[in-house]
């Protein structure tokens, strides 16, 4: 069986500056992988290129062996995404807007009344399924967007920054529902909350200045101190 994500000496220019500088990396079927990085290092980047939103400068990506630039309907047919700002029509309502999602993937009759069904519950947006998406709270959105990228019922999650800008309340239940999708799915999560990563993930990456510059489980991140302290050592946050 391939790996559920893989890059091979991905890289991305922008011009003279490099965003991506020949990253690798190796996702096994059914893992919960956190990506770390301080802001500007190239985690999104990374992330839209193995969504296939960005092509690549350099390298391959690949998502369940299918690869994102030349197989990407078979790649984003396994795969579901969640961006760091989420794709919403603010005029629609959450049961409208995953309609026509459900509809853009070929989701429709019986099956598409199912998975309408499925994400409304799992993500705990009921309550709001007939409301306008301008009038919801960030949480809700949040929710909205992750409920599009499970929709397809996808054996790949990619998610970046889920919990960014929500409350500690909102954090806890988007973080309940990561943990519960964790069980039967491949994740590759991006965050800022080191915590979530020591307590969840099976394996890390961590990227500084383009480049990954640790790969392995927390417990090695950590070498016997902080993940936090050793994030920042690795980042250049703080003297080694």
């Amino acid at each position: 069986m391939p790996p559920a994500i893989a890059a091979s000496a991905l890289t991305r220019t922008f011009g003279d500056f490099t965003a991506v500088d020949h990253v690798d990396l190796a996702v096994e079927p059914g893992q919960f992988f956190g990506f770390l990085g301080p802001n500007g290092a190239g985690k999104s980047t990374t992330m839209k290129i193995l969504t296939g939103f960005l092509a690549p400068s350099e390298g391959r990506a690949f998502i369940a062996g299918h690869d994102v630039e030349t197989d990407r309907i078979a790649a984003s047919s396994v795969l579901g995404y969640l961006p760091e700002n989420g794709p919403l029509y603010p005029d629609m309502t959450p049961g409208s807007y995953l309609r026509f999602i459900a509809e853009t993937r070929g989701i429709g009759g019986a099956a598409q009344r199912n998975a309408l069904d499925r994400v409304a519950a799992s993500c705990r947006i009921e309550e709001v399924w007939y409301k306008a998406i301008s009038k919801l709270s960030k949480g809700f959105r949040q929710r909205v967007c992750l409920a599009q990228a499970i929709l397809h019922d996808p054996q790949v999650l990619i998610l970046d920054e889920p919990t960014a800008g929500l409350d500690p309340n909102q954090i806890v239940l988007v973080r309940d529902l990561v943990k519960e999708l964790a069980k039967s799915k491949t994740v590759l999560l991006s965050t800022h909350i080191l915590q979530e990563v020591e307590a969840m993930a099976d394996r890390v990456v961590l990227i500084s200045e383009s480049r990954v510059v640790f790969q392995g489980t927390p417990a090695e991140l950590a070498g016997g101190r902080t993940v936090e302290e050793r994030f920042r050592e690795l980042t250049k946050g703080v003297a080694a």
